[in-house]
């Protein structure tokens, strides 16, 4: 049963009240270089109740003003980030040829619940799409900064292989307005939307973090992992 957004916030906000006495009784709490880089685990309801609201605003949005893909993690491995993160994603491992060209290997996608080859026939989407992002904080963002997280490998739910008809028919929606086909992924995609939100310091409106709890109501047990973006 769906509970309603409210009660969630309500238990999260319990849940949050308790988290200071456990961090005492574990010890002095960590320096704030130190907490940046330790992956912080919250769950779902609280997590989402951690995300800052706010209205968005697409005005000045340009797809271009974020770029990708750059030459990824290893710049010497001659692959980009896409090919990086296929690399990454693979279920069965495929050929790397000459300029990274990928032959065979076996993926996942699930969003809707199904394996694909060849690599040609994935889209690399961003969990929160960059248009999105922009509505969301992006916009006063360095380009440099914007650049990074275009091409963030550093958690690994930032960037996921997708058929490329799920990640078009998402294209620059959020949760509010769309999600996975597969009823299986629901939990997942919310937990990792929600991360990478978190990650990048990223706002949410008032459909989007109502839907998210709502989606957090029905995934009891589940957590959020994120790490604090550089």
């Amino acid at each position: 049963m769906i509970m309603k957004w409210s009660a969630v916030a309500a238990a999260a906000l319990t849940l949050t009240l308790s988290v200071p006495a456990v961090a005492q009784a574990a010890g002095p709490p960590a320096s704030p270089a130190a907490a940046a880089t330790v992956p912080q685990v919250l769950p779902i309801g609280v997590a989402v109740s951690a995300l800052p609201l706010a209205a968005e605003d697409r005005t000045g949005y340009q797809r271009t003003s974020f770029r990708h893909w750059n030459a990824g993690e290893q710049p010497a491995d001659g692959c980009n980030t896409r090919a990086e993160v296929l690399l990454a994603e693979a279920v069965a491992y495929p050929e790397i040829g000459p300029g990274c060209t990928l032959t065979g290997g076996v993926w996942w996608s699930y969003y809707d619940d199904r394996e694909v080859t060849p690599a040609g026939a994935l889209d690399i989407d961003h969990m929160v799409p960059l248009a999105e992002a922009w509505d969301s904080g992006a916009s006063a963002w360095t380009p440099a900064r914007r650049e990074a997280y275009a091409n963030d490998q550093g958690q690994p739910s930032s960037l996921v292989a997708v058929t490329a008809r799920s990640n078009r028919s998402k294209a620059d929606q959020d949760p509010a307005e769309w999600l996975p086909p597969s009823a299986d992924a629901l939990c997942r995609y919310g937990a990792e939307w929600t991360a990478t939100k978190l990650r990048w310091g990223l706002a949410v409106d008032e459909a989007e973090r109502d839907r998210l709890l709502d989606i957090a109501a029905g995934c009891g047990g589940t957590d959020v992992e994120y790490t604090p973006a550089p």
